[in-house]
């Protein structure tokens, strides 16, 4: 059952339409994250949540209540910003209680409410110090006590993790997403960082345009992208452009490759999306499908070497896991491709015709 229901939610400024009407429905305690590029809509979407913006069209629902026009300060929403927002003539304790005293909490339920988040975040021994004498993951830790204080219903994080450099934001982010299943705080969660919203969604809406793209979870949505857009923005993505041959087989450069799902019709121009871990150098039983081409370029990314093999006008990518004891093959070496023929998966294809 819904707990957070977006409807048909349209947002305009002036002739500028940023968000179209856009549908979403968030379990309890789900932790949802929009993912898309910079203005796709993502964080006028969260505005409309938190109550800083008003819909043009549209409801935004939250617990059985209609709160689309009503205040931020009535909607019992916690929002953590991208720039920490910190009072920075408050200590980290007053920080906290901050939201807590503008509510008129009593002063003795202001302090166990404070101690209790401060031992949440794992900084009850700063309770004192300032925001200037503290990191940016520190600082970023309190300003998500402090929307957690109050105990709303709602968590808003509205890419928290952008400001910090790349190993603190992946412990960071892995704090946040601990501490809101162990609260089942219904959240959610915007970013353009692939990666953040894979490890830690439950389910993600890869927004463009305005418009929810795709709604899934990130194996949904890694593995079985539902359009062109959402294939080529999420992870690395190798596109084959060939024609149908009919019973399931695929002409690419003069190649043949049987494609799970295919229903063109012969001569049809096809594109075939790959990602680089479904292509092996190693021949296999499971792996019927054989592409030969022309290593262009080889990365080496550590634990991965990443190569680039092209095939007339089609370039396909590859990882293989390092090896000390079998090094990469050289530019310029020919090699074969084997991937599965389920691996792969026909972009724009036109709906199955039912049979009469």
């Amino acid at each position: 059952m819904s707990f957070l229901r977006i409807d048909a939610v349209s947002k305009s400024f002036g002739a500028n339409t940023v968000v179209q009407k856009f549908d979403l429905s968030i379990r309890k305690g789900e932790f949802v994250s929009l993912l898309g590029p910079s203005g796709c809509g993502k964080t006028t979407v969260l505005r409309m949540v938190a109550g800083f913006e008003t819909p043009s069209s549209g409801a935004i629902v939250i617990d059985g209540q209609d709160v689309t026009n009503l205040p931020p300060n009535r909607r019992r929403i916690g929002m953590v910003f991208q720039a920490y927002a910190l009072f920075p003539n408050m200590s980290v304790f007053d920080n906290v209680a901050f939201g807590l005293k503008i509510a008129g909490m009593a002063k003795a339920e202001i302090g166990a409410r404070v101690t209790e988040m401060l031992k949440l975040i794992g900084l009850g021994h700063l309770a004192d110090r300032y925001p200037y004498q503290m990191s940016g993951g520190q600082q970023q830790r309190v300003a998500l006590a402090r929307a957690l204080a109050p105990k709303p219903q709602v968590l808003l994080l509205d890419e928290p993790l952008s400001a910090l450099d790349a190993k603190i934001r992946t412990s960071l982010r892995e704090e946040i997403r601990q501490i809101q299943q162990q609260l089942g705080i219904t959240t959610i969660f915007v970013t353009h960082d692939q990666e953040e919203a894979l490890s830690i969604s439950d389910r993600i809406v890869v927004m463009n345009g305005g418009r929810a793209e795709q709604v899934g979870t990130p194996f949904e949505i890694y593995n079985r992208p539902a359009t062109r857009f959402v294939a080529s923005f999420i992870g690395t993505l190798s596109l084959l452009e060939g024609e149908a041959m009919g019973d399931g087989q695929m002409d690419v450069a003069g190649q043949k490759i049987a494609v799970t799902d295919l229903r063109g019709a012969p001569g049809t121009p096809v594109t075939l999306a790959l990602r680089p871990e479904a292509l092996s150098l190693v021949p296999s039983a499971e792996r019927a499908n054989t592409l030969q081409g022309e290593i262009e370029a080889v990365q080496f990314l550590g634990s991965v070497v990443r190569m680039r093999v092209r095939m007339g006008a089609n370039v396909l990518l590859l990882d293989a896991f390092n090896s000390p004891a079998a090094p990469p093959p050289l530019r310029g070496e020919t090699v074969s491709l084997h991937f599965a023929p389920g691996d792969g998966q026909i972009l724009d294809q036109p709906l199955a015709v039912a049979a009469e």
